[in-house]
């Protein structure tokens, strides 16, 4: 019996002693190396690279080649494939001949090369949209590398200051269940009720809930992490780095660095280029595109012989006089476009100031609740001594020690969020203005 018992101990010891050491920094490293946003976002940039090769390519000739056979007693047909063939001969003039043509087989091969020499600016237009395409995605993929650090800290930061709380609620467990032991040793003596007694135990299992919704609380912010950093949820790391208050609040005008860092201000200001170069390509389609046609031609009786061959060049313009104001309507839509364009790029340059300033205004005030909550913590702390002291000399009752104890816990599980909140905050700030890296203030 006691060997399967200690079986089980043993299975259940070894995921915790198999814990790998984790960093804050590593756990940025792992999401930055395997997160699967960020895989889907260099997969953009990629794809957006070759949108500006395949636009580059309308400026080189497009070639084509065909093979076709055919079989006819068309006089015609049969006429001019022998003139193309260049098996043409005098007896071809008989009237016979002419008149009832025999089957004749044509084995046609064509290659064709068409180059554009000018069109108004409209493949250009065309590429330099697909390259703003590309800064556009590249923009996106730094948003989703921000966010990726940003949820890493988050979440890195929530486990432990969850493990924190869960720590500070075992603590307020073991002074509960030392109360709970003094009042029964008291009780027994005849010095309390057992009211009292009751009371301490209430306040026990309290604390319990405490501590079980702090751990529930810790186990999710570690199953958030491991989906970050792309590892199994249930992968168990021994995060090393502790929460600490922040020594220092940085000094400086985000806001204005914002207008220029974030991702989505570059964005609007790319949206607004993208639409005035759908501008020009949209005008530049009602102008004429000149363009010049080479081609080689060979027509054989047979697949390999009995044939000859021509050749041909020649130069024209296509110029789409009317299509029903088509592209008067699309030239049209684009200034539209360009104009909400415009508009939109203010809106989110007011929208990321008001993030900013709301940002860097939760900073502070976090920064105020650390101070406070210290202070409360040693209070809290001092206020339970004496309390303890009171009731064991009989002085106080059982009421205010559980609510000394409760204050305790209260003012521990208040600094632990307060902590975690500036450190979260300044981690906002850099996000909002644009800046945030993996050597980011939030963790230094």
């Amino acid at each position: 019996m006691y060997r399967i018992i200690f079986g089980i101990l043993a299975g259940l010891a070894v995921p915790a002693l198999a814990q790998s050491p984790l960093t804050i920094r590593e756990a940025i490293d792992r999401a930055l190396q395997h997160n699967d946003a960020l895989e889907a976002g260099r997969r953009s940039t990629g794809a957006a690279s070759e949108r500006i090769r395949a636009a580059r390519g309308a400026l080189l000739p497009q070639v084509s080649y065909t093979e076709s056979w055919t079989r006819s007693n068309n006089q015609v047909f049969v006429f001019g494939s022998l003139l193309e063939q260049k098996q043409f001969t005098s007896a071809n003039f008989d009237l016979g001949s002419l008149n009832n043509a025999p089957f004749l087989n044509n084995f046609q091969s064509q290659v064709i090369a068409d180059q554009v020499l000018f069109d108004f600016g409209r493949r250009r237009a065309s590429i330099h949209s697909a390259e703003l395409g590309r800064t556009y995605a590249a923009e996106q993929e730094r948003k989703t590398t921000m966010q990726v650090i940003h949820d890493t800290i988050a979440d890195y930061y929530s486990a432990i200051a969850g493990r924190a709380a869960v720590e500070a609620a075992a603590q307020s467990v073991r002074s509960a269940e030392a109360d709970l032991d003094r009042a029964q040793k008291r009780r027994d003596a005849g010095m309390i009720t057992d009211s009292d007694v009751l009371s301490i135990r209430v306040h026990l299992g309290e604390m319990r809930e405490v501590q079980i919704r702090a751990t529930a609380g810790t186990e999710s912010a570690r199953a958030a992490l491991n989906q970050t950093m792309s590892e199994p949820l249930d992968t168990r790391f021994d995060l090393t780095t502790t929460l600490e208050e922040m020594k220092a609040q940085p000094e400086a005008d985000f806001e204005k660095v914002s207008a220029a860092e974030r991702p989505e201000s570059r964005q609007a200001a790319l949206g607004i280029e993208l639409a005035e170069a759908q501008v020009k390509t949209t005008r530049s389609a009602l102008w004429p595109e000149f363009y010049m046609r080479a081609g080689f031609e060979a027509d054989r009786q047979r697949f390999v012989n009995r044939g000859g061959a021509n050749w041909l060049a020649s130069a024209g313009l296509r110029w789409t006089l009317f299509n029903g104001f088509t592209d008067r309507a699309r030239v049209a839509e684009a200034a539209e476009e360009a104009a909400s364009r415009r508009a939109m790029a203010k809106y989110v340059a007011s929208g990321i100031q008001v993030e900013t300033r709301r940002a860097e205004l939760q900073l502070d005030a976090a920064r105020q609740r650390v101070a406070v909550a210290r202070e409360t913590v040693a209070m809290a702390d001092e206020a339970l001594r004496i309390t303890k002291n009171r009731y064991e000399s009989g002085l106080s009752d059982v009421t205010e020690l559980i609510r000394a104890e409760t204050a305790v816990t209260g003012a521990r599980m208040r600094h632990i969020e307060a902590v975690r909140d500036q450190r979260l905050a300044m981690l906002e700030v850099e996000m909002a203005s644009g800046t945030l890296s993996k050597d980011a203030k939030a963790i230094q």
